[in-house]
């Protein structure tokens, strides 16, 4: 897949100012990468087991199933900076949005043996190392949150240009994940966040992402959220709905991730894709001190040098 960018000026609003747009983006990836390294430790958990080992689950202390240092991450934030770096290489390459980078990017990072990697990406990846197919076949098994879990850096660099975030998350998601509810989700939540990051007051801006939710919910209506069903799988359509559910409910970021981690099962890509949204909200500044002093050094290092990367090439002509 080719896209070339042309010169477009006004794709984001001046009125965002670079400086406020660059603190609610970082909220986003940070925000990310602090609900992976918060519910990693409580993955696979049921709500009942976390209430009786943790009371409420509020800080990041590692362990969990597979036995974490405090502020390390898993696959929905080291995916989310192997997709990004595809897409850099890309604009540095004159190939810009190019799913083969995307895949090859992905099987790298396979071979570095990260520490978790869901089943859908494992096979999507193994197949395009075997044929070198870019398209995964239509599955109504592969209904799984992997695409959308690291589908950010798409949004940030295709801010202000609505097709190219639908066709860019669509080609990514279908290198492991070619199924109608994923690519549903995966779209919508980029939508959500290029309201929220363009929005002249981005705490304001939850009235529009509900009616997106709301437009979600009617084109497909098994993620209905409200009442929230109480399940946190990592099922697309349970994903969604504990994610919509706890970032609607909350008025302020921590609430947002501590209610969605709580829940338990793939708390990691809940807490991930809520902390997602809620950072877009109240971005970076708001983030809650005592995580960012635990998360790895090297890991919030890398957002932020990408996401400064990933905006200057969204705002570049």
């Amino acid at each position: 897949m080719h896209e070339v960018l042309a010169p477009s000026p006004e794709r984001v609003p001046v009125a965002m100012g670079r400086v406020r747009l660059f603190d609610h983006a970082l909220g986003a990836y940070l925000g990310l990468a602090l609900g992976d390294a918060l519910g990693a430790t409580v993955e696979f958990m049921t709500a009942r087991e976390i209430a009786h080992h943790h009371g409420v689950h509020r800080d990041i202390t590692g362990g969990g199933w597979l036995r974490l240092k405090a502020g390390q991450v898993t696959d929905d934030t080291t995916m989310c900076l192997a997709l990004g770096g595809a897409l850099l290489r890309g604009a540095r390459e004159g190939r810009p949005f190019d799913a083969g980078l995307m895949a090859e990017a992905f099987a790298t990072w396979w071979r570095a043996k990260p520490v978790d990697c869901g089943n859908t990406c494992r096979r999507g990846i193994v197949r395009y190392l075997s044929d070198g197919s870019l398209l995964a076949p239509p599955n109504e098994g592969d209904g799984g949150n992997g695409a959308l879990m690291r589908n950010l850096p798409v949004a940030l660099a295709t801010l202000g240009r609505p097709q190219a975030l639908r066709s860019v998350s669509i080609a990514q998601a279908h290198i492991t994940h070619n199924h109608p509810l994923s690519d549903a989700a995966t779209v919508a939540f980029g939508q959500m966040l290029h309201v929220l990051l363009t929005h002249p007051e981005p705490q304001h801006a939850l009235p529009a992402c509900q009616a997106m939710a709301q437009d979600l919910v009617a084109a497909c209506p098994q993620f209905s959220y409200e009442p929230y069903p109480g399940r946190a799988t990592a099922y697309v359509v349970d994903t969604v709905q504990t994610v919509l559910h706890h970032f609607f409910a909350a008025t302020d970021f921590e609430s947002a991730v501590v209610g969605a981690v709580n829940q338990g099962d793939d708390a990691d890509t809940t807490g991930a894709l809520v902390g997602m949204l809620a950072g877009a909200r109240f971005g970076a500044q708001a983030l809650p001190k005592r995580w960012l002093n635990k998360l790895d050094r090297s890991v919030r290092l890398a957002v932020t040098e990408q996401t400064s990367a990933l905006l200057a090439l969204a705002l570049a002509p």
